[in-house]
């Protein structure tokens, strides 16, 4: 499998490759991943060659953006004949690009796999001419377009299942000092048009903690201090949490609600079938939203698609109101209680 980044699209990538393993449990599946990405494959500290965790036995890791950077540099150039003896060495039979992107399917070349299986209509056309087997899919959800791919490397139908996760146990020993029941917020986002403000997650802050809820808020790389401002304007109802992502992945765990927008940890709370409340406005949720489990997505509906990495949020995310976000929030965790 090649799907180096970023962390919703490995989330989302994820289903399709737990299926492909409980179907055939004694195949030998491999994932070339960014290294920073590496914990959502296998517990902290685990070597590449595996196995891994039940979902991958071998985790090759392909530090791209870094190649990118200085690409003719001496540690480059070393890193990449690394890379590609790797795939070689391993012998695969199939080799899946699950990014559709030039970089992915170079990579996915090296390989020298028999079958080289890509989508018709991968992100970046000229990925499609390294493939030796094009599937069309026709699935809205990411998650349904992984599975038809994934249906074409087994050759028949794969029944849908819940994404296998790593398990650390240091991480779920941390994770259990958290006081319950508690929600966890995500403030942060890839840009600028897809982030709901700071004081309006502290308003949800403050109405979570006065319904007797602890409320945690994410601080992801870089997201210090938006997650430090949330918490100043909540008035002490939340409090920081930051985390390597083996540490995010236990945590998530232990949440009983999650909240947030268009971003890797929402994702990962829903991989792990957590109920989430989802704050949309630039992107699509029926293609990038929660997918199975319980959740609710709020969305104005004059919203556009629109990928443009604009800096300030967009106008109909700006509509939704902390009020609206917490009678979402106290539905599903009523919901959750009843269940």
């Amino acid at each position: 499998m090649v799907r180096l980044s970023a962390m919703g699209d490995i989330l989302h990538a994820l289903p399709a490759v737990t299926a492909l393993r409980e179907a055939y449990p004694e195949w030998h599946i491999g994932w070339a991943v960014e290294p920073q990405w590496k914990p959502l494959l296998a517990a902290e500290g685990a070597s590449g060659r595996g196995p891994a965790m039940p979902l991958v036995d071998r985790v090759h890791v392909v530090p791209a953006r870094q190649w990118a950077r200085s690409p003719l540099s001496p540690k480059t150039l070393t890193e990449v004949r690394r890379v590609r003896r790797e795939l070689r060495d391993e012998q695969y039979d199939v080799c899946v690009d699950l990014q559709g992107a030039l970089r992915s399917a170079v990579i996915a070349k090296w390989a020298r796999a028999k079958r080289l299986i890509g989508e018709d209509a991968p992100r970046e056309r000229v990925a499609r001419y390294f493939f030796s087997e094009r599937v069309r899919t026709s699935g809205v959800h990411v998650i349904e377009q992984a599975m038809e791919v994934m249906n074409s490397v087994a050759e028949e139908r794969l029944p849908a299942c819940r994404a296998l996760l790593p398990r650390d146990a240091e991480a779920d020993r941390g994770a259990s000092a958290l006081a319950a029941p508690f929600v966890l917020l995500i403030p942060g986002a890839g840009w600028g048009a897809k982030r709901w403000p700071a004081e309006r997650y502290a308003g949800l802050a403050t109405r979570l903690h006065d319904a007797g809820y602890a409320v945690v808020v994410n601080a992801g790389p870089g997201e210090e201090s938006l997650a430090g401002e949330v918490a100043a304007l909540s008035n002490g109802a939340a409090t920081v949490l930051r985390s390597s992502i083996s540490e995010l992945i236990a945590v998530t765990r232990r949440a009983a609600l999650v909240i947030g927008g268009d971003t890797g940890p929402l994702h990962l709370a829903s991989a792990l079938g957590k109920p989430v409340v989802g704050i949309f406005g630039p992107t699509d949720p029926a293609r990038n939203g929660p997918f199975g489990g319980t959740f609710c997505v709020l969305r104005h509906p004059e919203s556009r698609r629109d990928h443009t990495r604009h800096a300030a949020p967009e106008a109909g995310l700006l509509t939704i109101t902390p009020e609206s976000v917490m009678a979402a929030a106290i539905e599903l965790l009523q919901e959750e209680r009843v269940h």
